[in-house]
């Protein structure tokens, strides 16, 4: 079955002549009288019949004309359809993250694409499960750490620096914390990912490792930060997570000369011939939106 035969018919029939589906379609005038007499011929049947002013439809010809023109419709439609995704971001775009990469920051995130693409749907998934974005339908990944799949695009949004906060009414009651080593006077607050056995500490020259007694280990950064701000010990904590509880003086550095690990931070997405308009969107927006979170320095 050949389309074109039908299209060309189809577009005969609109024209009232084969001359002007001619130049409609910028085709010899040979060619499209060649294809519809292909179709007839095809089907076994006269479509048209042709004298020296007009064309007229056999009973036939009604029949198919009717047919064909609203399966070229929907053709047409669908190509449109598929030309405007392409320009504009729309449909559903699925994100995974760490669950304790920050609830703030996510959710300024998922505000400002909401705002400047109204027909993207963003469907998040946060979790600290490896997901494999292929296998599991997930569009684009915000990883923190070392990258395990080399297969997938990188893009850098820079780097989450980790290091020493308290809140202020707790620093005024407390034993005196002027060096790493005085920590051990004090209640750690420890994100167990970070450690359980210590706290690895860098001055930039030279590295420290703090025991840590285990009496206060959450795997909830979140949970962390929020006992660090009501007072109830020393946090090793992403920076970019307390700035504003610095702001609103919550919480502030201690030992600001000591830092814990950097983590990388990266969107990762899986390579593709065609990027759809809603990744490349959203891609651009969060680099945009979280690198100046992620500073590559403290």
């Amino acid at each position: 079955m050949d389309f074109n035969e039908a299209a060309v018919f189809v577009r005969v029939v609109q024209a009232g002549s084969f001359s002007a589906a001619a130049r409609q379609l910028g085709l010899p005038t040979s060619t499209i009288s060649t294809r519809v007499a292909r179709l007839e011929k095809r089907l076994g049947v006269t479509l048209l019949q042709r004298t020296t002013r007009r064309l007229h439809l056999t009973e036939s010809g009604s029949l198919y004309y009717e047919q064909a023109a609203l399966g070229l419709g929907y053709l047409l439609e669908a190509e449109a359809a598929l030309d405007a995704a392409r320009q504009q971001p729309q449909g559903t775009l699925k994100v995974t993250a760490p669950a304790d990469l920050g609830d703030a920051l996510l959710a300024g995130l998922v505000r400002r694409v909401q705002t400047e693409f109204p027909e993207l749907v963003v469907e998040m998934l946060l979790t600290d499960r490896y997901i494999d974005l292929i296998a599991e339908g997930v569009d684009v990944a915000i990883r923190t750490g070392q990258l395990r799949d080399s297969s997938l695009i990188a893009k850098s949004l820079g780097t989450i620096q980790w290091a020493l906060f308290a809140s202020p009414h707790y620093l005024q009651q407390a034993p005196v914390l002027a060096a790493p080593q005085h920590l051990h006077a004090h209640p750690c607050l420890q994100f167990t990912p970070m450690g359980r056995e210590h706290w690895l500490l860098s001055n930039g020259s030279s590295e420290i490792s703090v025991p840590m007694s285990g009496r206060t280990l959450v795997n909830s950064i979140g949970v962390v930060k929020a006992m660090a701000e009501n007072g109830q010990g020393v946090a090793l904590l992403p920076t970019f997570i307390c700035q504003p509880a610095q702001r609103s003086q919550q919480l502030q550095r201690v030992l600001p000369a000591w830092l814990g690990q950097a983590d990388n931070v990266h969107l990762v997405y899986p390579q593709q011939r065609f990027m759809p308009p809603k990744l490349r969107a959203f891609i651009d927006l969060a680099l945009a939106e979280l690198k100046p979170q992620f500073k590559e320095s403290p």
